[in-house]
């Protein structure tokens, strides 16, 4: 017979909420990065959901959280961000979507909102990223430009970007949208290394967007090798190296680690160590690197998150009252909760 899981507590973690970051220092880092930087206050929030590796749980929690916030009264779009391995309209019960996201890469439509599928759920809606055409390209760096300046001007409260895994420059591009984007992680050895090479892939391309010069630029992609012939293996050692060369990069360096607040899911947690990771990935950010990340939740481990992808309902609406949903609906409470990048209540 096999052994039952430990059930996991709910474990308070109100406590570790970051400081605030100025408003000021974000604004500015925004505008030097040409609108892919997030903007709080402009349009709907945008929370991206990345990870890294593929298999974390990324594309269900998209699709449970999107339901949870919906069902909250806030009007969400989940926009699977994902063109290589699309399955989020497959979640939330959308089947054989005849519109998606291709079409807009392709340039067969140029209106967001006719891509706005309805979902079973009210107050929520899906872009989906089916692929009619294998030869789809990824969108070129202004096309997804172009497609975030339309994300933010949809009427919605909330969008969803479930991204693809890896760290090329779609998925990076997709992230910066939100200065508070979301890093699903699993509790395996290989989930956690490839969320850390995320979380670095994303200070450093924020950094390289942030810089006004090309010299600044430079040091921060030597610095991307981790064995450059500079010496920089950290971002102290990078710092250190952009401020001999222009102090007025330095600050705006400082201000791009301050505007940058990324957030901690730890899903398919069996027991009380699992919980603990979260904090370990808060510490490493905090000494590493200087960001303040959050650590904002975790998912329990569910043998039923199976049956609800088969039957093609997210599992907060097929088993509300199991301890993932519970988890899912204060992960999604939470978020609504919180101001845009900084981790405080609104």
């Amino acid at each position: 017979m096999e052994a039952r899981e430990q059930r996991v507590p709910l474990i308070d973690l109100g406590g570790e909420m970051p400081v605030s970051t100025n408003g000021g220092e974000r604004t500015r880092v925004q505008r030097r990065a040409g609108g892919l930087l997030s903007s709080a206050g402009d349009g709907p929030r945008m929370i991206p959901v990345g990870g890294g590796k593929g298999g974390v749980g990324k594309t269900f929690i998209v699709a449970n959280l999107a339901v949870a916030l919906a069902r909250l009264g806030h009007r969400v779009v989940a926009v699977d961000a994902d063109l290589e391995g699309p399955n989020l309209h497959t979640c939330v019960g959308v089947v054989q979507p005849q519109v998606s996201l291709a079409d807009y890469v392709a340039q067969r439509e140029e209106d967001l909102g006719k891509l706005l599928l309805d979902s079973p759920i009210p107050n929520l809606w899906i872009i989906a990223a089916t692929r009619s055409n294998l030869a789809t390209p990824q969108p070129t760096h202004g096309r997804r430009l172009q497609l975030i300046r339309e994300l933010r001007r949809l009427p919605m409260d909330i969008v969803l970007l479930d991204l693809g895994a890896g760290t090329h420059s779609a998925v990076m591009d997709y992230f910066m949208v939100g200065d508070d984007g979301l890093i699903v992680i699993s509790p395996e050895p290989t989930s956690v290394e490839n969320a850390y090479g995320f979380l670095r892939a994303a200070f450093y391309r924020r950094l390289r967007l942030a810089m006004a010069s090309h010299a600044a630029r430079d040091l921060v992609t030597c610095a991307m090798d981790e064995r450059n012939e500079r010496g920089i293996r950290t971002p102290l050692d990078l710092l250190r190296e952009i401020e001999s060369l222009d102090p007025v990069q330095g600050g705006r360096f400082v201000e791009t680690m301050r505007a940058f607040r990324p957030r901690i899911l730890i899903n398919g947690v069996r027991n009380a160590d699992d919980v603990k990771l979260g904090f370990s990935v808060k510490s490493v950010c905090r000494r590493y690197y200087g960001v303040e990340a959050e650590y904002l939740g975790y998912v329990s481990y569910d043998d039923r998150v199976r049956r609800s992808v088969r039957s093609r309902r997210p599992l907060v609406d097929m088993a509300p009252r199991s301890d993932t949903a519970l988890y899912l609906g204060r992960v999604a409470r939470k978020l609504a909760e919180l101001s845009p990048g900084t981790g405080e209540a609104r």
